[in-house]
């Protein structure tokens, strides 16, 4: 692993990251703990991240103003749905908050979080919950291996 390698696609990067909101709450982070192991491409960071890693090298520090459009998508009036209350355990306690889980289509889970509840009706938000929003993200690069390296 050379130093000046610059990330493209299929490098193999190690690297700390903070997820913030535009007003400085912490989402996510591993700056206090190991570094974060990736490659480019692999889907472990939505594609509006990683073209920011783009032509970085190792021992680079960024920070980026990511729209939510590039990050997690805009929220989606749509992914907003009202439920009947028989649709869930009767033993669940329904508040405004609760992450509910629901089984899609193709077998997969569809969490949501529980906007309220009114009578015998839920709404549930099945948007990302980052959604919508502007986020910063906060990369320092450790390491990373070109393609080529990758593949042996």
């Amino acid at each position: 692993m050379s130093d000046d390698v610059a990330i493209g696609p299929g490098a193999a990067v190690v690297l700390h990251f903070a997820i913030e909101l535009t007003d400085g709450a912490v989402v996510d982070s591993n700056f206090a703990r190991a570094p974060a192991q990736l490659v480019i491409g692999d889907g472990n960071l939505p594609e509006g991240f990683e073209r920011l890693l783009l032509g970085l090298c190792a021992g680079d520090e960024r920070r980026f103003e990511v729209p939510a459009e590039q990050g997690f998508g805009d929220h989606k009036q749509a992914n907003v749905m009202t439920l009947p209350k028989r649709r869930f355990p009767a033993e669940m306690e329904l508040t405004p908050g609760l992450v509910v889980t629901f089984t899609d289509a193709a077998s997969g889970q569809l969490p949501g979080v529980v906007m309220a509840v009114a009578g015998d009706r839920v709404t549930v938000d099945f948007n990302h919950p980052l959604a919508g929003k502007t986020l910063v993200f906060a990369v320092a690069i450790r390491s990373v291996a070109a393609a080529a390296q990758v593949a042996s």
